[in-house]
């Protein structure tokens, strides 16, 4: 069930694109997350969750696409992971599913027990991220997940020649 009580069809990504993310190197990714959050949601986290962070290694695991990427909250920001060690919380879901959880389309709570979220490990870490979640304002880059599928839709365009 969604947020907003009705069922909704889970599209899928085409099989040649999760092929091909598969093979994609681990830190860039984790990198370029870790700047997305650092961007977007870490200067309204309270001071009380980055300290509980603090030293933890978390992991997102986008399942259908077979991504992973492995973060840490560092004194004043994230920062990428490289792969391999245990994370204290691997928050993993499809890809369409963390969409919509930053659209504020569906919440966390809806996600987890329609078990279409997942949290395993740190069971104080998981409350922690589904609260943090629930309490941040995704005003700030609402605008631009808006923005996104229409850019990632557009035809290019040939430059001109001045």
């Amino acid at each position: 069930m969604s947020w907003r009580g009705q069922r909704q069809a889970h599209p899928l990504l085409p099989a040649a694109l999760v092929t091909c993310l598969k093979r994609l190197p681990a830190y860039p990714g984790s990198l370029l997350f870790a700047q997305a959050l650092n961007c977007t949601i870490a200067s309204q986290m309270p001071d009380d969750v980055k300290a509980m962070l603090e030293g933890k290694c978390l992991r997102l695991r986008v399942n259908d696409a077979g991504l992973v990427f492995d973060f840490h909250w560092q004194t004043t920001r994230f920062a990428p992971l490289k792969a391999g060690g245990q994370p204290d919380l691997t928050i993993g879901s499809a890809m369409h599913d963390l969409w919509l959880l930053a659209r504020r389309e569906e919440d966390p709570d809806s996600l987890f027990f329609g078990r279409r979220l997942t949290l395993e490990g740190d069971t104080e870490l998981g409350l922690l991220f589904k609260n943090t979640i629930d309490a941040l304002d995704f005003s700030t880059i609402d605008l631009l997940l808006r923005w996104l599928p229409a850019f990632a839709s557009a035809p290019l365009k040939k430059a001109q020649p001045s």
